[in-house]
Formats: C-alpha cells, structure tokens, sequence
C-alpha cells in the first residue's frame, strides 16, 4: 500500500474551504483502480497565537502502480494544468506532499 499525505497551511479561518475541495466524495481519482480511499483531517492541538490552520490529506493507494496511472491519467493532468491558469488562493500558505510505503497495519 502507498499513502500520500499533502500537508496544507492556510490562513486562520480557511480550513473549511481546504476540506470543502477536497472533501467532496467521488471524483476522477477515486475512478482510478487501486484508489483505496481519501481522509481529509484539520489539525486539532494547534497553539492560541498562531494564524494559521494545517489540513492534512492523506490519500490511500493499493499499490504504486495504482497511484502512477492517476498521476499519468488525463483527468490528472487536465487539473494540473487548469490550475496553473487559475491564480493561487491568497489564504494557501505552503503545500508539502510526502508518499510512505506502508510496511505494518495493526488492528485489534
């Protein structure tokens, strides 16, 4: 299984419109074989004085192969380059995308 996680810092108070986008269920990814699931989670323990929220998603995979043929799928590469005509949100902050191959799950 490999797991994509996209770390997202927004301005206080635009958390909501991160979960909104990315929240909404169905979609061209989750048509792709192997797509498992996608979790969308909003940074809870965050200090009083800071301005800025961090969502987190975290997309599940089957297997590298299923994530490289959405990442080579024209669903895929239309958004990215609609979104390079679009103008950046002023609340979006930083982005970070890491990937973890997952060795262990553990259930009860």
């Amino acid at each position: 299984m490999l797991i994509q996680i996209r770390a997202i810092t927004v301005k206080e108070g635009y958390s909501d419109a991160v979960v909104e986008r990315f929240g909404q269920p169905g979609g061209p990814m989750t048509e792709i074989p192997g797509f498992i699931d996608r979790t969308v989670m909003v940074k809870k323990n965050r200090k009083k004085d800071e301005e800025v929220e961090e969502v987190v998603v975290m997309i599940r995979w089957e297997s590298e192969d299923a994530w490289k043929a959405w990442e080579k799928s024209p669903a895929h590469i239309a958004g990215h380059r609609n979104s390079r005509n679009q103008e950046k949100p002023d609340y979006l902050l930083e982005t970070k995308v890491s990937m973890y191959e997952v060795k262990a799950t553990v259930a009860e």
